[in-house]
């Protein structure tokens, strides 16, 4: 393999246009599920501008991008939140469409969504 050829090979990370890519998908990502009747009661009160900052260092960490991510586990940080498999569906279905929007491969939104699917089980409390 050419080391132009293993270049082309890329992380999620970088095909979703880097740290740039990520922040402005995390951006509208919150947006939608803040203005989501049914998601809103979990991010009444809470610090969207320290959440935001949180999850772009995490979607870096899991997207094979940068890592830098130093925050509580998932576990830990959704325990008592009591979320639903719906919630979690339903997040899930607003960054797959922020990401299709935004112009994102639709094979690189499948992946994201498989990495996260195989988070359900620390988010998911009910």
């Amino acid at each position: 393999m050419t080391e132009n050829s293993e270049h082309a090979v890329s992380t999620i990370y970088e095909q979703l246009g880097g740290n740039g890519g990520v922040k402005t998908a995390v951006t509208v990502f919150y947006n939608r599920v803040t203005n989501d009747d049914a998601l809103a009661q979990w991010f009444e009160g809470v610090d969207l501008s320290r959440l935001r900052a949180h999850q772009r260092a995490f979607l870096a960490a899991a997207l094979d991008g940068p890592q830098v991510f130093a925050g509580r586990d998932l576990s830990d940080a959704h325990a008592g939140m009591q979320i639903t498999d719906e919630a979690f569906t339903l997040v899930c279905q607003h960054l797959a469409v922020t990401l299709g929007d935004l112009g994102v491969a639709p094979d690189i939104v499948e992946a994201v969504g498989v990495r996260l699917e195989n988070l359900r089980s620390e988010v998911v409390a009910v």
